[in-house]
């Protein structure tokens, strides 16, 4: 886990809007899709209070999660721990994981995902 102090206050770039073309809306929240590349991807993800997404893996690609503002409460094969704001995680390839939104707050958290391919197809639901 790192501290981060170099994270942009979450209002200020005009990417957070839910009207950007970039931005998808979901059941748990939205995602808005900063860059990407071949190889990497990097998106804002904001949960709604008490919301999560939903357990899954992915085969082809790893994730760092960085939390900008809120509690985001990680599950990892089953191992719960909670993160604050300016403190981050990394999630290999192949592991179970689920965010929520621990807090009062919208969780808001930059993703970076990066693997031989980043593919929405990549994403492997176990069901919650």
């Amino acid at each position: 886990m790192a501290n981060h102090e170099f994270l942009p206050n979450p209002g200020e770039h005009p990417s957070n809007s839910r009207n950007n073309p970039n931005t998808r809306v979901t059941p748990w929240g939205w995602v808005t899709v900063l860059e990407e590349r071949d190889r990497y991807r990097i998106n804002r993800i904001e949960i709604d209070p008490g919301k999560h997404i939903t357990t899954q893996f992915h085969y082809h690609r790893s994730e760092h999660w960085i939390v900008v503002s809120g509690t985001a409460k990680i599950t990892f094969n089953g191992e719960e721990r909670l993160l604050m704001a300016k403190q981050s995680t990394y999630v290999p390839m192949n592991t179970t994981h689920r965010l929520e939104n621990a807090g009062l707050i919208p969780l808001v958290i930059i993703e970076i995902q990066n693997g031989e391919y980043i593919g929405d197809d990549d994403i492997h639901r176990l069901g919650d």
